[in-house]
């Protein structure tokens, strides 16, 4: 509310000081006028709207101006207010320039027509297209300087699949269309209000349940100086997936999936050699892709959707407790299916996971007390 409160004051006092500074241009007086006002709540209080933007606020208010003065010149008469505004809101939207202050513009004109008819056509020009392009270039300034972006642009290669909503800038624009929207909000503020719709739909779906419920706990976990020989008998005696790392005192490290494995021992353009490829933190992934094991299950659910992924680490306070596999999502979404509220056990789950409390160290190779076989 502040930011927009003194970003009015800024823009309309700018015009201002242009109207003190340069009376007149070639004739014509240079003077702030009642709907810029309206132009200016737009401008600083929703910059991201279409009806903000330059070139409608611009071009919205210049050609309902002729409009205007079409209407005073060729139709006079005690309907040329009416006649004038519906005529600027036509013009507006044939330019894809709808501006609401447009309809004031043309309504004060057919309201006032003498000063207006005095200039002529260029009355649409000076003061009107001046005093808007002052407040416009007034706005992008304040704007970015107080961190807003304005004018507001799609970016290039951005689609709805970026939002996380599955759907693309073609579907969006199709949907703000058939609610007749297009003119009030655009497609990336559509894509961000969906996709966090979807998100308290989805917390709301598995209510409440948090990643510690869902995790698969008791994993076999290595340090990072076990050797990958080692690591990958591990993958092969329990049908995993993945492998934590971990220090001694059990903060995740990284974690290592099976390609990673595959792809060190078979891909010489890594530039890997024997050495570097002895122990299990030399192809380790870091631990970015973890999440709290209080995060809502949901929220994990929907980045999945978005970036892919097998397996996520569930940590607490950086310590490892579980990780997430596609098999507990399944479970998951099965048993939700079915109308359980409550997670299924994942303890005894029959899907291949790692669910031994087991860890391998490199010193002795021994598997919390009980010596490997």
């Amino acid at each position: 509310m502040s930011r927009a409160t003194l970003g009015a004051a800024v823009g309309i006092g700018l015009c201002m000081l242009l109207a003190t500074l340069v009376p007149s241009i070639a004739d014509q007086p240079v003077a702030l006028l009642a709907p810029l006002g309206a132009t200016a709540v737009l401008i600083f209080a929703v910059p991201n709207t279409p009806l903000a933007q330059p070139w409608s606020a611009i071009m919205g208010n210049i050609v309902s101006t002729l409009v205007a003065m079409a209407v005073l010149r060729f139709l006079p008469g005690p309907w040329s207010p009416a006649l004038a505004v519906s005529g600027a809101i036509v013009a507006m939207l044939l330019a894809r320039a709808l501006h609401p202050p447009g309809g004031a513009v043309a309504l004060l004109a057919a309201l006032d027509p003498a000063p207006v008819l005095e200039a002529g056509f260029v009355y649409a020009l000076i003061p009107v297209g001046l005093m808007t392009v002052a407040l416009v270039v007034a706005g992008i300034a304040f704007n970015r300087l107080t961190g807003r972006v304005y004018p507001f642009r799609q970016p290039q290669g951005v689609t709805g699949h970026n939002y996380r909503v599955g759907l693309s800038d073609n579907e969006l624009a199709t949907l703000l269309k058939r609610f007749n929207q297009t003119p009030n909000i655009g497609i990336a503020d559509l894509g961000r209000i969906v996709a966090a719709a979807a998100q308290e739909a989805a917390n709301h779906r598995f209510d409440g349940i948090t990643c510690a419920e869902v995790m698969t706990p008791n994993l076999i976990t290595v340090g990072p100086d076990t050797p990958l020989v080692r690591v990958g008998r591990l993958f092969r005696r329990h049908l995993i997936e993945s492998v934590p790392v971990i220090d001694p005192s059990g903060r995740l490290l990284g974690i290592i999936l099976q390609r990673d494995l595959i792809d060190a021992l078979l891909s010489p353009r890594r530039g890997f050699d024997a050495s570097k490829l002895a122990v299990a933190s030399s192809i380790m992934r870091g631990p970015e892709g973890a999440v709290a094991d209080d995060l809502p299950v949901g929220q994990l659910l929907a980045r999945l959707a978005a970036q892919g992924g097998k397996v996520v680490p569930v940590t607490h306070e950086g310590l490892l407790t579980g990780i997430i596999t596609r098999s507990d999502i399944m479970t998951l979404l099965l048993d939700e299916v079915e109308g359980h509220k409550t997670p299924v056990s994942l303890d005894q789950s029959p899907f291949p996971s790692a669910t031994m409390t087991r860890h391998f160290d490199a010193a002795s190779w021994k598997m919390n007390g009980i010596r490997a076989e």
